[in-house]
Formats: structure tokens, C-alpha cells, sequence
């Protein structure tokens, strides 16, 4: 059911816009989560009004409505990190675009929503020939994986790259950027279904295709052994499980392990399961640091929302990203915006492949 928000102040047309969006009052559970309408005030000197066609639905989102994300705004908000659209109003300073541009929009928070203001340094216009969905999809995932890979990584030539959770969006376009960068790829998945996927789709040797699971340490010996090598130049992990010391100490010397998140701790439930949360946080891998130096080997880890607070560094982060991986985003599963939760039950469950969409009508 659609609930109006109540604004206190008096409200003139031509400033503001009546719009719908999914927000929750305060994180802890995803039933908190409405569709509600409220009010968009016309765009500042330095910002952008989009109408949005298609939201990215990720990860983030459900940490952060279940208050376990770092970077989970205080109070009320609107999830989501990515969508795109078209231009409906430009703010007076803004130079470049124009009404009607269809454009992909970074937001940090705000983007489950049918219009929304965004800085115009965070737009980047919609690349020939893609649809609004796949525009979408595109910016978290990609610039997770360029900012993993190279920025952190230093990947080059020849590296070997064992790829956690390789069949999901941030996954495939590490693919795709490794294969662009002529390096050689492990991809670890959870589902032979997945693990099937992937071989066809990137033409991956069966032995470099690992299933998470009980031989998960002697799998990952053969694929090293498929190209000669005993161990990873660099392990590029978003689940931080039981694997995490498996690979970190398949580690080459000089390697990186590059940690953006912790899939592990998802909950599958509407609330966090907390006795469940604090037995795994007790019993989370740790490292030593001084067993590191010995070894020469890095822990790196990254939360990509910082980037997004760095407005002046993504217009250059999204053109090197682009051209790392041009490739079109694989889409899994496209929800009406109507039904966010069903989106993001989808996303708990571990099952999708690639990118889950919000479309709005």
C-alpha cells in the first residue's frame, strides 16, 4: 500500500514534485520498508533531476536496511546506490547535459525512488545502444571490480586471480575485466548450476571453476595446478567465509587479498539474526600481522561508498572503468519497482546470477 508522507511546510507546484520511493524509517528490518510518496524539491545550482527508469538492487541494500552496514545513514532513509533514467530538470550552474539526456546516476542512498536530485558530477551519459536496465546494472559492480583489480590489485598480465562469488554482478565484470587485462582467472562460485553458467559463458577451463564446498582447498590446489602456479597473485573476496584463510594462504609472495564485503554474515530472514551474527563474528578468520611480513603478503580491504563521497574523482573512476570493462552488464532477474522486497529476497537467497533490477513504468 502506498502511504503519502506529511510535510509540514507549505509547498508551491512549480518547486516541488510529488514522488514515490521506498524508505524505511529506521534500519533493523527489512519490514520496515514502505512504499510511501513524499515531496522533491527542485534541484540546486550543482544538481541534476532524473526521472528513474531502473534501480540496480545490491548487496548493500539489504545490509543496510537491516542496520548492518557502516555506512547506513542515522535515522530514516532511501536505499539504493545506482539507477538511471532520464533528465527532467537541470540546476541552474549545470553545463553539459540537457532535458531529456538519459543518464546513469551514482547515489549514495536515495536511489529507490521514481525521481531523485543528484549532483551532476555523479551522472555519466548512457552508453549507444544500452537499454536503461543495463545502465543500471553497470556502475557499482564495475567500478567494485576496477577499483578491486587494478586500483588495489595492481593486476597485469599474466596474473593469477582467484575471483570469490564469480557468478554474481561484481564477479562477472571481474571476468570481464581480467580477461580484457590478459589475466588468468579462478572463479569460485556456490551451485555447480553456477559453476556450468560461468564455464559457458566465458569459455573457462572446467579446472579454474571451483565450487565452494568440503574439497574447496584441493580444488583450488588443481586450478593452480592448471596454470602451473602454486599460488594467487591476488584474491579478490566479498564473502569472507570459512574459504578466507583457504585462499589468503595460497597467497604468492607480494600477493593482495582484496576484501569488499562479507556475503557470509547475510541474513536470510526479515531481521538479523544476532546470536547467529555474534557466533560468526567470534569465530571470523584473523590474521596476524606479523606472519605477514615473513610471507610478504597484504590484506587490503575497501567499502566502495567512500568512493561516491569523493564526487570529483568519479567522473575519471567511471571513464577508466568503462574502458576496463565495456563489456554490457549481465542482467538475472528484473522486478516492478512495486516489489522491492520480493527484489531483495531474491538477492538474500544466493541463488541469482548477475544484476537484479528495479523497473519502474
Amino acid at each position: 500500500m502506498l502511504r503519502r508522507m506529511t510535510v509540514t511546510q507549505p509547498l508551491e507546484p512549480e518547486h516541488f514534485l510529488t514522488r514515490r520511493v521506498w524508505r524505511i524509517p529506521k534500519a533493523g528490518s527489512l519490514t520496515r520498508l514502505s512504499l510511501v510518496e513524499d515531496f522533491l524539491p527542485a534541484p540546486t545550482s550543482s544538481e541534476v533531476q532524473v526521472d528513474i527508469q531502473a534501480v540496480g538492487v545490491n548487496f548493500a541494500d539489504v545490509f543496510a536496511c537491516l542496520g548492518l552496514y557502516s555506512a547506513t545513514p542515522k535515522g530514516g532513509f532511501v536505499p539504493g546506490l545506482e539507477c538511471a533514467g532520464r533528465i527532467r530538470r537541470l540546476g541552474a550552474g549545470v553545463s553539459g547535459f540537457r532535458e531529456g539526456d538519459a543518464v546513469i546516476a551514482l547515489t549514495r542512498f536515495g536511489g529507490y525512488a521514481s525521481h531523485i536530485n543528484v549532483d551532476a558530477r555523479t551522472l555519466w551519459p548512457l552508453p549507444q545502444g544500452w537499454s536503461l536496465e543495463e545502465a543500471a546494472a553497470y556502475p557499482v559492480q564495475s567500478l567494485t571490480a576496477w577499483y578491486g583489480l587494478v586500483s588495489l590489485g595492481a593486476t597485469k598480465a599474466g596474473s593469477v586471480v582467484l575471483v570469490q562469488s564469480a557468478a554474481g554482478g561484481v564477479g562477472v565484470n571481474a571476468l570481464h575485466a581480467l580477461r580484457n587485462l590478459q589475466a588468468r582467472p579462478v572463479a569460485v562460485v556456490g551451485s555447480a548450476v553456477k559453476r556450468d553458467w560461468l564455464i559457458e559463458r566465458f569459455s573457462l577451463a572446467p579446472a579454474t571453476v571451483v565450487v565452494r564446498g568440503p574439497a574447496f582447498a584441493r580444488d583450488l590446489d588443481a586450478a593452480l595446478a592448471h596454470y602451473c602456479r602454486d599460488g594467487f597473485d591476488l584474491v579478490l573476496d566479498a564473502v569472507y567465509g570459512d574459504g578466507f584463510r583457504i585462499a589468503f594462504d595460497r597467497l604468492e609472495p607480494e600477493g593482495r587479498y582484496v576484501l569488499y564485503g562479507a556475503a557470509d554474515f547475510m541474513s536470510t530472514g526479515q531481521r538479523p539474526n544476532f546470536l547467529r551474527l555474534a557466533w560468526q563474528y567470534l569465530r571470523r578468520p584473523r590474521l596476524d600481522p606479523l606472519t605477514m611480513i615473513p610471507r610478504n603478503r597484504a590484506l587490503l580491504a575497501f567499502n566502495l561508498i567512500w568512493l561516491w563521497e569523493q564526487a570529483s574523482r568519479l567522473p575519471e573512476s567511471m571513464r577508466a572503468t568503462f574502458e576496463l570493462i565495456p563489456e554490457r552488464p549481465h542482467i538475472g532477474a528484473t522486478f516492478p519497482f512495486e516489489q522491492a522486497h520480493k527484489a531483495l529476497a531474491a538477492i538474500q537467497s544466493g541463488q541469482t546470477t548477475g544484476k537484479l533490477i528495479l523497473r519502474l513504468s
